[in-house]
């Protein structure tokens, strides 16, 4: 089977349905020429029965004798191009006279049912149209006049008509596809230029851009959809390292104190207090890597929006409550003051297994992030058809340079200052992510050493 390019795909449709149309005008002219020639033979034929039969004269005897002594007259002194032939018959349907040019042949006279009516046939082989048209006096048939016309040049004018139509089609064809073949690669040259930006496209040279071209239209939109593309995935690659070097630099930051701690006890013997202390600083560094861990695998979990997530009642008032006894012990080592404001029973549509996830991440950073003897404050309301959540801190609050920033992979705002908080940069990244999956609206406020307040709004 053969293959076409894009560019001769095109010029063959268009010769297709080009091929359709000039059939359809070809055939409109032969037949509109083919019933022109014919009507003007029978018009013709009819005049030329009129003609002659002005010119005989009827002898009203017993034998009704024709004269056609008139007729023969000027028949004998006229020049027809297109030659007429014309026959006489008496009564007894004897042969009267004839035209010249019939020479010794006669043209045929049929029945009665016949007369009057245009028959095609032949005369020495050669096509005529003729009619044989009945003399009538006082109401009775005394004779008939056949007049015959040659369709020689009507035969020869349509035959040519077709051969020319028969060769000119063809001829047509052609010159349309080269020229269809010529417009249709001028049309495609974009398709072309894609093509080769394309192919110069790899994961480490994602700046080539598609030049778009100057007309607007499908073209167009497809090179620019082509480039907003590219945009997306360049972005998302440079999110992927950039996610990979935190993620490494991450993991390898607590090894490594593992690594040294470890080192540094095997170099003598120690007292039994210091393995212990030293142990347990491993054990928390070892906990501070699965924390990390569960928290990559996480990001990574919804990081495409491939998670299915189950559409339920949510009770938000039960989900806050047992988040809070689940940090219980933070709480009451930093001595921090828990305020809930649930006016009745709230709930919500939406996946009670993420929806805790979202509250646990925001509660944990604002137990991180409050003061000794701090305050949270949980909010809950309703308006029309959205649940609000507002959870507040008066903690060490956030500069208005970062808050831009915090949603960040791995990103911890003011650390130099605040050593002391340890945390891996991730909460608040699944937190964005799982709202954007949920169709939750997000919003944060913070007041540098005043505190931070986290507004959702759950659909």
């Amino acid at each position: 089977m053969f293959t076409f390019s894009f560019k001769n795909r095109i010029a063959f449709n268009y010769i297709i349905s080009t091929a359709l149309l000039i059939a359809f005008v070809f055939i409109v002219i032969y037949q509109v020429i083919y019933y022109s020639v014919d009507i003007h033979i029978n018009d013709d034929i009819k005049d030329e029965v009129k003609k002659h039969l002005n010119e005989i004269e009827i002898d009203r005897n017993e034998t009704y004798l024709i004269q056609v002594d008139q007729w023969r007259a000027r028949e004998h002194n006229t020049v027809d191009v297109n030659p007429v032939f014309v026959q006489f018959h008496d009564i007894n349907n004897e042969l009267i006279d004839k035209s010249p040019n019939l020479k010794g042949i006669l043209l045929k006279l049929s029945g009665a049912e016949k007369d009057n009516v245009l028959l095609d046939t032949y005369l020495n082989n050669k096509p005529i149209r003729q009619i044989q048209v009945p003399l009538v006096d006082d109401n009775k048939i005394i004779g008939h006049v056949i007049v015959a016309m040659s369709l020689d040049d009507a035969t020869m004018i349509l035959s040519n008509l077709k051969n020319i139509l028969l060769i000119a089609f063809p001829v047509i064809l052609v010159v349309l596809f080269l020229i269809a073949r010529l417009i249709a690669g001028r049309s495609i040259k974009p398709v072309t230029s894609i093509i080769e930006t394309s192919s110069k496209i790899t994961r480490d040279n994602l700046t080539s851009r598609i030049q778009l071209p100057s007309n607007k239209d499908e073209l167009y939109t497809l090179s620019e959809t082509i480039n907003n593309l590219l945009d997306r995935i360049e972005n998302a690659i440079e999110r992927e390292k950039q996610f990979t070097s935190d993620a490494s630099h991450e993991l390898r930051t607590p090894l490594a104190v593992i690594k040294g701690t470890m080192e540094v006890l095997i170099r003598k013997p120690r007292e039994q207090k210091e393995y212990q202390d030293k142990i347990n600083f491993c054990i928390s560094e070892v906990d501070r890597v699965n924390n990390l861990v569960d928290q990559l695998l996480l990001l990574a979990r919804f990081e495409n929006q491939k998670q299915n997530f189950k559409s339920e009642q949510v009770y938000l008032n039960s989900t806050i409550l047992d988040t809070i006894a689940r940090f219980s012990d933070k709480i009451k080592e930093k001595n921090i003051i828990i305020k809930s404001t649930f006016n009745e029973d709230y709930y919500c549509k939406s996946d009670t297994y993420l929806i805790a996830i979202i509250i646990s991440n925001i509660v944990s950073n604002a137990i991180k992030y409050s003061n000794q003897n701090g305050e949270i404050k949980f909010e809950l309301s309703k308006e029309a058809e959205a649940t609000f959540l507002s959870i507040s801190d008066n903690g060490i609050g956030i500069a208005s340079e970062d808050l831009g920033k915090i949603f960040n992979s791995f990103y911890r705002s003011d650390v130099s200052n605040h050593p002391e908080i340890k945390g891996t940069g991730l909460g608040l990244s699944i937190v964005k992510r799982l709202c954007d999956l949920l169709s939750i609206e997000l919003s944060i406020e913070s007041v540098k050493s005043q505190g931070t307040s986290i507004k959702l709004r759950i659909s």
